[in-house]
């Protein structure tokens, strides 16, 4: 079917579409790799279709980005509802999950991160964005640190960012059969009890 046969898709389920192979494409590929044209290909839309949705190029990595905080945060949630009331387990769930996710043939590290390297510009709005999830996943584990009674939160909480973005990088060093990986929830279950108080 030509570009100008394709029927029109209602706006609602075009924009589903073309997030859908933006998210597929941005995420194995990398932002700058995919072009708009690449992204009309594997939504099996035309071009005009896309801009309807979304005025740039950019304005499609920003909702990109959105929708893969919300997945972020449904998942850090789904982690913390296993163990209501207890920081502790709650947050050695929250990279047991992550260390499965990560062991998964399809996982590219986070999303975040990748995005960050593609968009060194502090100002371009695609990083304040990204700047923005990381700040907020800062508050969540403070937010758990202190509710653990830990010596020093704030410190307890970067060495868990850390530990947490260590996951990321390993399983794109080593793929998806890391030892190291496996091993994070235990390392964290260690790492937890070391920072309470004695």
């Amino acid at each position: 079917m030509t570009e100008a046969k394709r029927p029109r898709v209602p706006r609602e389920k075009a924009q589903e579409i073309i997030l859908k192979a933006a998210e597929e494409l941005f995420y194995q590929e990398g932002i700058h790799a995919v072009s708009v044209d690449a992204i009309v290909e594997r939504a099996g839309m035309n071009k005009m279709s896309v801009y309807r949705q979304f005025s740039s190029k950019t304005d499609l990595i920003l909702a990109y980005m959105t929708r893969k905080q919300n997945v972020f945060w449904q998942e850090w949630e789904e982690s913390i509802a296993k163990h209501p009331n207890q920081p502790r387990e709650q947050l050695i769930q929250f990279f047991a999950d992550l260390a499965a996710r990560a062991s998964n043939e399809q996982f590219r590290g986070c999303c975040f991160i990748n995005v960050a390297v593609e968009f060194p510009d502090p100002v371009h709005p695609v990083r304040e964005l990204v700047c923005s999830h990381q700040k907020r996943i800062r508050d969540a584990f403070l937010e758990r640190t202190t509710a653990l009674g830990a010596a020093h939160p704030c410190e307890l909480a970067y060495m868990l960012i850390l530990l947490m973005e260590g996951t990321y990088a390993d399983s794109q060093t080593y793929g998806n059969d890391s030892a190291a990986i496996r091993m994070v929830p235990a390392i964290v279950e260690k790492v937890l009890d070391q920072a309470l108080p004695n």
